[in-house]
């Protein structure tokens, strides 16, 4: 068996690029959710609640832009309902749809959660020196909407990322 680097360990010509965005991205989330659950949301919890508000939409138009399956866009839903926080509703474009409302706390509710996902960003993006900051988010934007844009097809496991609200 082999131990560590050896002649046989290929060389990597490039920065870890994979590893770097997974990495901030999982330290990322993880800290939303500690700072979400100070008030008792979850990070899915906030993100149906802020798009729900923006414009009316069904579950299921709010599950894609959340990427989540219809099992957990359910327990989502069920979850902010048993708060009072939205509700079921037909949609008054197509009365055999179901739109997610959002009540009234729910709206208070979502305020308070969009300040502090704000926060959170802010946060993170303090860290890095003015310059570093514009630099960073304008190639970031410039990956997401250019050469990272559409994910390649993969073999089933990959986990499709969070996708920008429509």
């Amino acid at each position: 068996m082999l131990g560590g680097m050896t002649a046989m360990t290929p060389a990597r010509t490039e920065p870890d690029l994979s590893f770097l965005l997974d990495h901030t991205g999982h330290v990322l989330r993880t800290r939303m959710a500690e700072a979400l659950a100070e008030i008792g949301l979850t990070a899915r919890m906030h993100c149906v609640l802020v798009h729900a508000l923006e414009q009316e939409r069904t579950q299921i138009q709010l599950a894609e832009i959340g990427d989540m399956d219809k099992t957990t866009m359910v327990v989502t839903v069920d979850a902010l309902e048993k708060a009072g926080l939205a509700e079921r509703r037909p949609s008054s474009k197509d009365r055999r749809a179901r739109i997610i409302a959002v009540t009234e706390k729910g709206a208070e509710v979502a305020r308070r959660s969009q300040e502090i996902a704000d926060g959170v960003h802010r946060a993170a993006l303090a860290s890095l020196p003015d310059d570093e900051r514009e630099v960073l988010l304008r190639a970031m934007n410039r990956l997401v909407t250019g050469h990272l844009a559409t994910p390649a097809e993969a073999p089933q496991g990959i986990r499709r990322a969070r996708q920008r609200a429509k």
